[in-house]
């Protein structure tokens, strides 16, 4: 039997096996978690390559420590699989050991300092990233390539990239020729004079294996053999073996004329593994419900390149090529979550209405050095392991502000002279963004549908709505400021809210968590004074609800008063479940005074702190309420004498109300 090898036609950031929902956090975590494993008696002086024992301890480590559940049925291989993505990123050795970059990331992490300090304006953890990315490479058949330093440099030619463009093309680029030919056709597809499925089956075809593959298939009569040898399949030949069953069904619909047959060309469709399944299924047929497909089977087929065909030549042709660039299409489809992960690290690439791009700044500086860097693009760094800065990964990355000013300038109309007039500038267009990110993605209904997803802990759907990068608690501190800035109509939400924002504006989590508060500053007007609003989210419940926010709420909200002198700011509590005792604790403290721990001297008299449920917030929404109306309300309820027992005094005072 012909042996037709498999070669790698695209690259791929990390692997499959470490796509992992909060990828921050879990990086984060993971090094934690290998750090004290190597300190350890039993594990500092050992060995982690081919040491099954060892691999198999750490296994049962991350399990003891909460990081994962189940029991696999290999321990070595999901211990490997786990850590090989930090291996990737140059945080780790091959050893699993901490690299000097892995330490570096861990003590940010433990010290929680991530400030923005830099010249990107990003997170410290962030710019961090970046640079590993920019050493980070792939091997494609011995070949070396920088999938970082491409994306810059095919954004520098092309500004930007749709995410089918993203997803399907820029992967192909694995040499200086395909990248060339792939930014060339880019160009063209977006004339319109040729297709994604064009330009991948090209990338294919000039590869020797495809070819060999087809001119074998075009010589062969068709069995379950050949079709499995010309599927030239990555892990074993038996996985291609359900496309002789669709090759024949094929041939009895289209060449045959066999229109009866359209159920089993559906059968055999069904038969293809998940991914290309649902490809296969959307290019053959119009309707993707099985019993609409089955009652009208021939008005369910869709015009395909199968109805031209008349003889078994053209037959095997067009299967070939729809076979291979399905099978492509799924591959890449695969590796487009994890490229986009890995990719947004970096907190210098923007992925939104379907195109990626560069945020202002790192535009603006690439755009001045792609093509120096790009010479690079093919050869190994040989520093991944070490923290390094930018310039010394490569004499390019030099930082001329000079020429970035005036590059911004250009771009802007605008006259900035220095660094934080520019600021000035990148704040303005992230409030324009996020300004159309309220208003596409966290509509007044959007927001109330996951006020209820929230009290319902529909987790999952959570996630999807906002982001798998963060956890629930996070995402509901960070919904609880959208909401809050949509009722303020104004202020600067993005520094109020104590979280990190990735590049889209969306929250991640950190292992070592942050300050649990939103902090709103209002500017004195005729309906209120000057005063912040501390606002505490929270979806524990019951004891945990006692235990883990009593004591933290008035202690933020009390040394806020005494660091700032201004009494007139005040808590908003937000919940699911409202505890009684939390209730009651929280009406108490208008009467009681408030001590600093570290300076008793420093005391405040009062505070006011309001306990919401979200089905409150849901209400404020659907009214449609204001600040100055809330602030009404609170205030009446704060100095309230009528109610003494609390739970009266929140169900006439605020229920009512609101």
């Amino acid at each position: 039997m012909e042996e037709i090898s498999y070669k790698s036609f695209c690259w791929c950031l990390g692997t499959t096996s470490f796509r992992t929902k909060n990828f921050n956090k879990t990086i984060e975590t993971q090094l934690g978690l290998l750090d004290s494993f190597w300190k350890l008696p039993e594990n500092k002086d050992q060995e982690w390559l081919s040491n099954d024992v060892v691999q198999g301890r750490y296994y049962d480590y991350m399990k003891k420590n909460d990081f994962l559940s189940g029991d696999a049925p290999n321990k070595q291989k999901d211990a490997r699989e786990k850590t090989s993505g930090l291996v990737d990123l140059g945080l780790i050795s091959e050893n699993r050991r901490l690299s000097e970059t892995g330490t570096v990331l861990l003590s940010m992490s433990q010290q929680n300092d991530f400030d923005d300090k830099n010249f990107f304006g990003i997170p410290k953890d962030s710019l961090l990233f970046t640079k590993q990315l920019l050493k980070t490479s792939c091997d494609i058949d011995g070949n070396t390539i920088r999938p970082f330093i491409i994306l810059i440099y095919a954004l520098s030619e092309l500004h930007y990239l749709t995410f089918d463009e993203f997803k399907y093309l820029l992967p192909l680029c694995t040499s200086e020729e395909t990248t060339r030919n792939i930014i060339e056709n880019i160009r063209v597809f977006r004339r319109h004079r040729a297709s994604i499925e064009d330009i991948i089956f090209d990338r294919l075809m000039s590869m020797d294996n495809y070819k060999a593959a087809l001119n074998y298939f075009l010589e062969q009569d068709v069995s379950e053999d050949v079709v499995c040898v010309v599927g030239i399949n990555r892990k074993s030949r038996k996985y291609d073996k359900a496309y002789y069953p669709l090759y024949k069904a094929l041939k009895a619909v289209y060449l045959d004329g066999h229109t009866n047959k359209i159920a089993n060309l559906l059968e055999a469709v069904n038969g293809l593994s998940s991914g290309v399944k649902t490809i296969w299924k959307k290019f053959l047929f119009s309707v993707s419900q099985t019993r609409a497909i089955l009652n009208r089977p021939a008005e369910a087929l869709n015009h395909t390149a199968f109805d031209e065909i008349t003889t078994e030549e053209e037959l095997k042709k067009t299967f070939f090529r729809i076979m291979q660039v399905n099978k492509a299409k799924a591959t890449l489809s695969d590796y487009f979550d994890l490229n986009r992960r890995y990719f947004k690290t970096s907190d210098l690439v923007l992925f939104q209405e379907d195109r990626v791009e560069l945020d202002i700044i790192p535009k603006h500086f690439f755009v001045g050095v792609a093509d120096c860097l790009y010479q690079e693009a093919f050869v190994p760094n040989e520093k991944l392991f070490e923290n390094i800065e930018l310039e010394e990964i490569s004499p390019c990355l030099i930082l001329n502000k000079e020429d970035i000013l005036s590059r911004i300038n250009d771009n802007f109309g605008t006259h900035a002279r220095n660094l934080d007039e520019v600021n000035e500038i990148v704040e303005r267009e992230k409030y324009k963004r996020l300004q159309h990110l309220i208003d596409t993605k966290f509509t007044n209904e959007a927001l109330q549908m996951l006020l209820d997803k929230f009290q319902n802990r529909e987790d999952e759907a959570i996630q999807d709505m906002v982001t798998d990068n963060a956890d629930v608690p996070t995402i509901f501190e960070y919904v609880l400021g959208i909401i809050w800035y949509k009722i303020s109509g104004t202020g600067k939400i993005l520094d109020y809210m104590k979280l990190s924002l990735d590049s889209d504006l969306l929250p991640k989590t950190h292992a070592a968590g942050g300050e649990a508060d939103i902090v709103y500053e209002y500017a004195e007007t005729e309906y209120y004074p000057k005063h912040a609003l501390l606002l505490e989210a929270t979806l524990a419940d019951k004891t945990n609800q006692r235990r883990m926010e009593m004591e933290p709420v008035s202690r933020h909200l009390g040394q806020h008063l005494i660091r700032t002198k201004n009494n007139n700011s005040y808590c908003v509590f937000a919940t699911n479940y409202l505890d009684v005792n939390v209730v009651a604790d929280f009406r108490s403290r208008k009467h009681m005074r408030y001590y600093d721990p570290q300076c008793p001297e420093n005391s405040v008299q009062s505070m006011k702190i309001m306990p919401l449920s979200t089905d409150n917030i849901k209400n404020i929404l659907s009214k449609g309420l204001k600040y100055k109306d809330l602030y009404a309300i609170f205030d009446a309820a704060y100095r309230d004498e009528e109610y003494d027992e609390p739970l009266q005094w929140r169900k006439h005072m605020l229920e009512a109300k609101l």
